[in-house]
């Protein structure tokens, strides 16, 4: 049935909304190591650019420190690199192949503003979920407009997608506030 094929488009598309949102939380600093901090680097690696986590194995190596152990000895200094050009202000200290990457505690100023980071995802990804219901409605109302399916189904339909998306909204609003206690927590 058509009116299925949307709404599992919908559910599947406000899903990666969800999955985007987190790689973009992943890619705000807390005050805390955790190795999906460095998800975003790429390492120049013969030519090709190379994700961080595909070279090198990343650990916590206590609550404020990262240690990355990479694999091949004559591409840590490539690696150290890629480390101080990310955007994320990090300074690696290296010592043989293990680069120790101690975390700045978070200034009140730097916590706000990536509060302010995390709520502006937040709510682009809020706008994605509501732009894929608006589109969602429409496709059920053309289906009923085509007379493919009765006013019944139409709104039974609808109210589904609204179910969709509340719920998804939800899950928006639990990952930013999760986000917000971590940037918070000294």
């Amino acid at each position: 049935m058509m009116i299925n094929e949307i709404k599992n488009d919908a559910k599947e598309r406000m899903g990666k909304s969800i999955e985007s949102l987190i790689v973009a939380f992943n890619k705000i600093r807390t005050g805390r190591a955790h190795p999906s901090l460095l998800d975003g680097i790429r390492v120049s690696y013969y030519g090709s650019e190379t994700p961080l986590s595909q070279m090198a194995n990343i650990s916590v190596e206590d609550g404020r420190t990262l240690a990355v152990r990479v694999w091949e000895r004559q591409i840590v200094p490539d690696v150290e690199k890629a480390i101080l050009k990310s955007d994320l202000g990090l300074n690696p200290s290296t010592a043989g192949e293990v680069i120790r990457i101690p975390l700045p505690p978070l200034t009140e100023e730097t916590r706000k503003g990536y509060i302010r980071q995390a709520r502006q995802d937040a709510e682009n990804a809020r706008i994605a979920i509501r732009n894929i219901r608006r589109d969602a409605l429409a496709d059920i109302k053309e289906l009923e407009k085509e007379k493919e399916i009765s006013e019944d189904d139409e709104r039974r339909s609808q109210d589904d997608v609204q179910k969709l998306t509340d719920q998804f909204v939800a899950e928006v609003d639990k990952n930013l506030s999760a986000k917000e206690e971590d940037l918070m927590a000294i």
